[in-house]
């Protein structure tokens, strides 16, 4: 993505199953989980850049001793740091001491069997320390501690946050991460108090209760009643004080999440391929969670999922496999391969089956594997075209005929390449652009000035401001007789309100060619009139909301908005054709099959408070309000 835009965060969980001293005898040490969680959080690093932190419990605690502990980093090098602070307290811990199970959780921090870590992408708020999870709820009473992180975003905040003050409650903040953990905490609160009450009428003494209250804990209706009225995308995962634990994915299943499990472990991360490689297993052992559900684990280390929501219709969402997750999944490397295929036909037409003055390349790096896919359907269509010309040569071919139709090969090249150690701290923002300018090398030399065609793939493309401000600029400097852009991706017409930093309508440049389409033909009074639907709409109850903006975009066909980008996008410097190409949805559809969330392409939202924030953010356009819409 050439426009680097901050998205979902990451999570990972381990529940060892077996005693501390299991670890140590059979893989050396003791901080096995550890270990194994630092190598889940470093393998979705791709999911977090604006700090990570872990926490850990250890079960069975005896009283007056620290069983949770909590170490968070928001430092530049945010994992680096954070392990560090950890692992500082076994530097000077004797190896025999290292190598005692028992004298290591006793004494040490970081020694729990349940162990939970996050990888935060804000995308909005501050970024402090105290914005990163896991978040901590206390309590004197084992069974009450609560320990949270997410990868989530609410479109129903406000709703949420006002129910916790209809419960008598005085939030401290107003933000989702807070607003879930206390609707959480609050029911975890009213289960323990209820089998208190419970055990208590059969005169069971107070010391006794809480390790029934362990046992029986209802986890499943907590999180039943306390996410009834939660409306997003959204992973949460829980640890509770005495060990019980949980990882819960929303009805639509907007997020990912993937769990493994065998004798020695429960684990469960944001991808798949995190877990295979830190525990060495196959594609078909690790099991995704299924949308409405939770993975319960009970402190005795009994495992089930188990639904806490209807599930509503499956609409995971697709930017994972366009762009966001790592492309080591088997399914989305594939997956992105045909994102790239399918792009063939319509890039073919515009070039005119020009093999031999049309040179092909990609940009930025994470395009390369829907470049992959294109370039294998290139070399189809290519022999598909000598066939055509032999058979058409006949009883007339000869071998300088031949060689003239085989030495054509559709030319393949890396033509931009990344100076991965260019900084632009440059204060005034001309001399900043100009550096900007300079972060990609190009290959000189391989484009004919001023009779090749070039084609580069980007793997979306969504404000087109990098595109516009420096890579075009680049690629001009090859002389090229046109350049001609292909997003893998359609075209990203709204905002995103489940985790994608991209709430603001006016930063997303098809939203910006609509909006010259209809001041261009004469249309402008349709933006104020749409402004009040939108204003109307917004004060319906939330069930009969619908989106307002969509009819806009109705007026034009995707062609004619890539026609109006490409006009947007094109430098003054820019003396080319410049032409962009879109993915299609038909075809984002036949390439990502089971991950049909397309809300920011189609504007069909698949929770109801989609509709609401769409409608929000054309109003904060229309009143020119830069900021978020939830």
């Amino acid at each position: 993505m050439s426009d680097q835009i901050k998205h979902e965060c990451g999570l990972a969980f381990i529940r060892l199953r077996k005693p501390l001293k299991y670890y140590e005898e059979k893989y050396g040490t003791p901080l096995y989980g550890l270990y194994k969680l630092q190598f889940l959080m470093q393998k979705q690093r791709n999911r977090g850049q604006d700090g990570a932190g872990i926490a850990t419990i250890k079960l069975d605690p005896q009283p007056g001793h620290r069983y949770i502990s909590r170490k968070r980093s928001n430092s530049p090098q945010y994992l680096k740091d954070l392990f560090e602070q950890i692992y500082s307290h076994f530097q000077n811990v004797p190896a025999d001491k290292m190598h005692d199970p028992e004298w290591m959780k006793f004494n040490k921090p970081y020694t729990g069997e349940v162990l939970l870590g996050h990888l935060r992408y804000g995308t909005h708020g501050s970024n402090t320390i105290e914005t990163v999870h896991p978040f901590l709820r206390q309590n004197n009473w084992l069974t009450r501690n609560l320990v949270l992180a997410g990868n989530f975003n609410m479109t129903n905040i406000d709703e949420l946050f006002d129910e916790l003050i209809s419960f008598g409650q005085h939030p401290k903040e107003r933000s989702d991460t807070i607003t879930i953990l206390e609707k959480i905490g609050h029911f975890l609160d009213l289960e323990v108090e209820r089998l208190f009450k419970w055990f208590k009428a059969k005169g069971i003494a107070n010391a006794e209760i809480t390790s029934l209250i362990a046992e029986n804990l209802d986890v499943q209706r907590i999180l039943q009643r306390a996410t009834r009225k939660i409306d997003g995308g959204y992973v949460i995962a829980g640890m509770l004080g005495h060990g019980d634990s949980f990882i819960m994915r929303d009805p639509a299943g907007i997020r990912p999440a993937y769990y493994y499990e065998d004798d020695e472990v429960v684990v469960a991360a944001s991808e798949r391929p995190a877990i295979q490689t830190a525990f060495d297993v196959s594609f078909k052992d690790v099991k995704e969670l299924k949308r409405g559900h939770a993975l319960i684990i009970k402190k005795n280390g009994e495992l089930a999922e188990v639904p806490c929501k209807d599930p509503i219709e499956r609409k995971a969402c697709s930017f994972e496999r366009i762009y966001f997750s790592r492309g080591t999944d088997r399914e989305i490397y594939f997956e992105r391969k045909k994102l790239g295929e399918l792009l063939a036909p319509e890039i073919l037409k515009e070039v005119k089956y020009d093999f031999k003055n049309t040179v092909y390349s990609y940009i930025p790096n994470t395009a390369e594997v829907a470049f992959y896919g294109l370039v294998e359907e290139l070399h189809k269509q290519n022999d598909k075209r000598r066939i055509d010309q032999i058979e058409a040569l006949g009883k007339n071919l000869n071998p300088k005929d031949l060689n003239a139709i085989m030495e054509v090969n559709p030319r393949i090249e890396k033509l931009a390449v990344k100076d991965a150690k260019m900084r632009t701290f440059i204060a005034d923002d001309v001399s900043r652009q100009e550096m900007v300018k300079m972060v990609y090398d190009v290959t000189y030399g391989i484009v004919n000035n001023h009779k090749d065609t070039l084609v580069v793939i980007d793997d979306s493309i969504v404000r087109g401001t990098t595109l516009k401000d420096s890579i075009l600029t680049i690629l001009n400097r090859l002389k090229p007789k046109k350049i001609i852009v292909v997003s893998s991706a359609p075209q990203i017409r709204y905002p995103d309100c489940y985790g994608i930093d991209m709430s603001r309508m006016y930063n997303l440049v098809a939203f910006r060619a609509l909006i010259a389409c209809l001041k261009d033909d004469g249309k402008e009074a349709l933006i104020k009139e749409t402004y009040d639907k939108c204003v109307e709409a917004n004060k319906l109850p939330i069930e009969q909301i619908t989106n307002e903006v969509k009819p806009l975009y109705d007026l034009y066909t995707q062609q004619e908005i890539s026609t109006k980008i490409a006009e947007l996008l094109k430098p003054k410097s820019l003396d080319i054709e410049l032409k962009v190409i879109y993915q299609s949805i038909e075809n984002l559809h036949i390439a990502c099959p089971n991950n049909t969330g397309d809300w920011y392409f189609s504007g069909i939202y698949p929770t109801l408070g989609g509709n609401r924030i769409v409608n929000k953010a054309y109003i904060n356009f229309f009143e020119d309000k830069k900021e978020r819409a939830y």
